[in-house]
């Protein structure tokens, strides 16, 4: 069961196709008991009409036997007394239920004669009715009747009547209801027949309908198990040509697609990158010690401690990259920037720091690694000197770091920032370094909610 409607497509169309039943089933259960209610109605005023025919002839002292609504056919009546006593019955009346009186011939020795009493002489207590009234209202029975060895269910209607000769009667008349069965019968069926059939419509509907919107995340599906299979990052997904959600979500998942080749093409670059850059002292280092071996006294002390240190240094900066790509928070200390910069512009000659008392959360060594890294760049570049600001803008913190030099042309402003990027002034190996300094430092920033940027420094640089 669970294989079954596993798909998106099966629960959609089951969820569908249950609740149309079950608005169906209650639509019809309200339709079928109005039906029933009106025509059962409708049974009843035809009946109250019919005994109410019989009791105006009563009232006008209408012989029993001349009573016209006795000859009806499909009208079964009913007159009894007072005491329940079938004065009179319709001629073809066999058999009744539902009137209060299984009786359907009149009592024996009782006729118009006998029941011609004079009214002065009838003492009756009940004068809730005088003589010709008819009640205004009726009540109302179901049953059955015999007619001519038919049996049928009816709508009684009780009547009663006071008459100058023979007291109250109450006149029972039926109406059949065979037309209320045969409709309620009708829609029945119709309904058992109509409803599986427009349940399997709906359905049927359903399922194609929801196939077809599905059918571009289908292609989505398929086209990402190629591009994990594949591993090729320059494939995209089919985008559908509309404006729902399925095309959004194909829009989103080629945009993922995008910045996860980005991000594979960058960290390939940068692996080539660190590769190089490792490469090169590693390979001086070897071949110092090689010759150190062969000809001790040819041994470049100096040379070996520097390119061991610049080792040690490149090593230090991948893995700092390392713990920043892979989304090193950084601690939430309070660091004093103005206290920071002094402390970092220490000892060096040219650095002139201006600042006033600024403090943010984050890492303190991980900050005093940003003005480290922007020091020694000036450093690289400046003529006479560097100057170091920290002030409070709003409700920011703002760090400078500005030197006199040649500076940098618009154009590499956001390219230094790049890792492994050297510009051609600082190519060599003893002044251009590994190319991530500026890198680290504007990464570091960001994780620490600020941003770093190069411009045009007041003295030039």
């Amino acid at each position: 069961m669970s294989r079954l409607f596993g798909s998106v497509r099966s629960r959609a169309t089951l969820g569908a196709t249950l609740v149309v039943a079950v608005a169906l089933v209650a639509a019809g259960t309200a339709l079928l008991l109005s039906l029933r209610a009106n025509l059962t109605g409708e049974a009843g005023t035809r009946a109250e009409r019919s005994a109410q025919a019989v009791a105006s002839e009563l009232a006008a002292r209408t012989p029993l036997d001349k009573l016209s609504g006795l000859d009806a056919e499909d009208t079964p009546v009913q007159i009894t007394d007072e005491d329940g006593v079938l004065l009179a019955a319709s001629e073809d009346l066999e058999r009744i239920t539902g009137t209060g009186t299984a009786e359907v011939t009149p009592a024996p020795g009782r006729s118009d004669a006998d029941d011609d009493r004079d009214g002065d002489d009838d003492d009756r207590d009940d004068d809730s009715l005088d003589p010709g009234e008819i009640t205004p209202g009726a009540s109302y029975t179901n049953g059955t009747a015999t007619i001519d060895g038919d049996t049928e269910d009816y709508r009684f209607a009780a009547v009663e009547v006071e008459t100058p000769d023979r007291g109250r009667l109450t006149v029972h008349a039926g109406a059949p209801l065979a037309a209320e069965h045969s409709a309620v019968g009708t829609a029945l069926t119709a309904m058992l027949i109509g409803f599986p059939l427009l349940l399997g419509v709906v359905a049927a509907v359903t399922w194609l309908v929801t196939g077809r919107a599905l059918r571009p995340v289908e292609g989505i599906r398929r086209e990402m198990a190629a591009i994990t299979a594949s591993e090729d990052l320059r494939r995209r997904v089919p985008e559908p040509a509309t404006h729902d959600e399925i095309a959004r979500l194909a829009r989103t998942t080629n945009a993922t697609l995008a910045a996860l080749e980005a991000s594979v093409e960058r960290q390939r670059a940068f692996v080539a990158d660190a590769s190089h850059e490792l490469r090169s002292p590693i390979a001086s280092l070897r071949t110092q010690l090689e010759v150190a071996a062969a000809h001790p006294e040819l041994l470049d002390l100096d040379g070996a401690v520097e390119d061991t240190v610049r080792l040690q240094n490149l090593a230090a900066d991948l893995l700092l990259l390392a713990r920043l790509d892979a989304g090193e928070r950084p601690a939430g200390t309070r660091v004093d920037l103005a206290a920071l910069a002094r402390e970092t512009a220490a000892g060096r000659e040219r650095v002139t720091v201006e600042a006033e008392p600024v403090e943010v959360s984050g890492s303190r060594g991980q900050l005093a690694r940003v003005l480290a890294n922007l020091l020694d760049n000036a450093e690289r570049h400046a003529r006479e000197r560097i100057t170091v600001t920290v002030r409070r803008e709003g409700g920011e913190a703002v760090v400078g770091v500005a030197d006199d030099g040649e500076g940098v042309a618009g154009a590499d402003r956001e390219r230094i920032f790049e890792r492994f990027v050297r510009l051609d002034a600082a190519r060599s190996r003893d002044d251009g370094g590994a190319g991530l300094g500026l890198a680290i430092a504007r990464d570091v920033a960001v994780r620490h909610g600020g941003t770093l940027t190069a411009g045009a420094a007041p003295a030039g640089g």
